[in-house]
């Protein structure tokens, strides 16, 4: 993993070595299945999530990761009796930030697979069956649940119309035909985690999904349902006139910096594109060339090397990264 500002570096390496020193091998040899969580303030709606969560998916172990993200309430106590390992964080830096956090913990700690739900309640844990099963099956690398092939509680609708317009929008960029770009129950590959490149703090739905379709991945919808919260508030769209409670404020906010991700993201991946495809053609000789030395990306010494573990989680988290 590279990351971008070297102050979250210093921020996920302490966090994953607290961790360690909390939980031992725990974390270090977790089951094929990790469901992640990034939780803000969420005390009193984490203890029932964590409880409720399935401890097999697919016949398959799982284990609860919780990275709580700066909370100023019993959220990591909560989290933690509930069953989950908690990473605490002492810094409030986002959702993104904190489910990238989650991820790199997951995926070094030897799970298979990656699941990710909400803090709040709002998803069914007995969906994670259906969202995982074709990773497993090996059909698709990353599911997204969509409500708009599923349901939905919430009779908003200017958060209706956003859900349709981003939608609209990301499978315009992409190619990539998309119906709900933005709901929280996903489950994907490990590895795929570690190989788009995750910047953004906050709104980080957008720019994961848009770096998995643009690096090449096989992707997957299934229809899901999304209910209303359970406790407390959704944190979305957090502006200057936030505690006023103007629905409508709050969402032209949510949107307008959902945009700026997404669209950011779009322009930077298709900026590496374009260089891979450069690096690529300038390239193409000399690897033929190597491939006939018994070298190179073809070659049985490269193939041994690609099957080589990527990394685990260590006390020494900086040689990870």
């Amino acid at each position: 993993m590279i990351y971008r500002n070297p102050e979250d570096q210093v921020i996920d390496d302490a966090a994953i070595k607290a961790l360690i020193d909390a939980y031992g091998e725990r974390v270090t040899g977790l089951p094929p299945v990790a469901i992640v969580i990034a939780a803000y303030n969420e005390a009193g709606a984490i203890g029932p999530v964590v409880q409720e969560l399935p401890a097999e998916v697919c016949g398959l172990a799982t284990a609860v990761i919780v990275v709580a993200d700066g909370c100023a309430d019993s959220t990591a106590a909560e989290a933690a009796q509930a069953g989950a390992l908690v990473a605490d964080v002492p810094v409030n830096r986002g959702q993104g930030a904190a489910l990238r956090l989650g991820y790199r913990i997951a995926r070094e700690g030897g799970a298979a697979y990656i699941v990710t739900t909400d803090a709040d309640g709002q998803y069914n844990p007995a969906e994670m069956q259906r969202v995982l099963a074709p990773v497993v099956a090996g059909e698709a690398d990353f599911v997204t649940g969509s409500r708009r092939l599923g349901s939905q509680e919430t009779k908003d609708m200017i958060r209706r119309a956003g859900v349709r317009f981003f939608a609209s929008t990301i499978s315009l960029l992409t190619g990539q035909r998309i119906s709900d770009t933005t709901f929280g129950l996903r489950a994907m590959r490990s590895e795929v985690t570690g190989a788009v490149q995750l910047a953004q703090p906050q709104y980080q739905a957008s720019e994961l999904l848009i770096g998995v379709i643009t690096h090449g991945y096989k992707i997957a919808e299934v229809p899901a349902t999304i209910h209303r919260r359970r406790v407390g508030e959704s944190k979305k769209g957090q502006n200057p006139l936030y505690k006023l409670h103007i629905p409508g404020v709050n969402n032209f906010f949510y949107g307008l910096r959902f945009a700026r991700v997404a669209y950011g993201t779009w322009w930077r991946e298709r900026q590496r594109s374009k260089s891979s495809s450069s690096s690529s053609s300038s390239a193409a000789e000399p690897d033929s060339v190597a491939r006939a030395n018994g070298s190179g990306p073809g070659s049985v010494e490269a193939s041994a090397s690609s099957a080589a573990p990527g990394g685990s989680l260590t006390t020494d988290a900086a040689k990870r990264t």
